[in-house]
């Protein structure tokens, strides 16, 4: 780099400078800097309607990435000639593993369960909390209620599934749980 670039780069940041003190400030922007209150943050309450924007927001994500795993399982299974009569038997073809995969949906299906994936442990356990929260206006006194509907859920889905759900779903499971404590601020020594 040339020395007079630099020279000249700092003779003209000195020179905007010293044009931009030479103005005064007009008599309006005094009026609203002095009017301008201390705090930067000013705490509003969330409404119902926050709420019920963030649960649709998380439903319609959550349909949206069902609907796509959905769709790739029954090309695998129809690319095999199987026939997917509900949502129950789904799982329990997946649980069973007789079916071979394309490299492309193994590829995908491992991104989709990776750690920064949508279906990973840290996503997955971070959106139920969050749906939990957003149900109840974040209210910690409805956390056990809400720990309650997630355990009976997680059992219907080990009944669907047909037996042990894979260990990514323990895990996720014992995310959930360790945000519910912090949720309602329990922690452990």
């Amino acid at each position: 780099m040339d020395v007079n670039s630099v020279n000249s780069a700092s003779s003209t940041a000195r020179t905007y400078e010293s044009a931009y003190k030479k103005q005064a400030p007009k008599t309006e922007e005094k009026d609203t800097a002095a009017k301008k209150p201390e705090s930067g943050a000013v705490y509003e309450p969330s409404s119902k309607a926050d709420r019920s924007a963030i649960v649709a927001r998380l439903k319609a994500d959550a349909e949206q990435r069902t609907a796509q795993m959905r769709t790739m399982v029954e090309s695998m299974m129809k690319n095999q000639g199987q026939q997917i009569g509900n949502a129950d038997s789904m799982w329990r073809f997946l649980a069973g593993g007789n079916f071979t995969v394309t490299a492309a949906a193994k590829a995908q299906a491992q991104e989709a369960i990776s750690e920064d994936g949508y279906w990973g442990v840290k996503q997955t356990s971070e959106r139920i909390v969050e749906f939990a929260k957003a149900l109840t206006g974040g209210d910690a006194s409805k956390a056990e209620e809400m720990r309650a509907a997630f355990e009976k859920g997680f059992k219907q889905a080990t009944k669907s599934w047909g037996k042990d759900l894979p260990s990514i779903s323990n895990q996720t499971y014992d995310a959930v749980m360790k945000g519910f404590d912090e949720w309602v601020g329990k922690t452990e020594a």
